[in-house]
């Protein structure tokens, strides 16, 4: 798998998250967690915006091997959606299914 065929963070809609501005302007996250959530390990709630000035992020690493998307650690779904997981600074993976 190359960057070119890395999936598009399609949809971010947690607005506490320094990468989120318009839209996740990460150059790619990374999918993770434990008991059953697929978080998202590259949540940063600073009141600093980050990343780059026009980017589509992608998903460049996930370590929820159960998740029917996971192909090898790399995810092979075609977009994905991170929206608001379960506290204040939690983020998930809204597309992690399990097989």
């Amino acid at each position: 798998m190359t960057t070119m065929d890395m999936p598009a963070v399609h949809e971010c809609t947690v607005t506490g998250c320094s990468y989120n501005h318009d839209g996740c302007h990460a150059f790619a996250i990374t999918v993770s967690g434990v008991n059953g959530t697929a978080d998202c390990g590259t949540f940063v709630p600073l009141d600093t915006k980050g990343g780059l000035p026009k980017v589509v992020a992608q998903v460049g690493a996930c370590s929820r091997s159960d998740c029917s998307h996971n192909k090898n650690l790399e995810c092979s779904a075609s977009s994905v959606r991170i929206g608001p997981g379960k506290g204040d600074h939690a983020a998930n993976c809204l597309t992690y299914t399990t097989d």
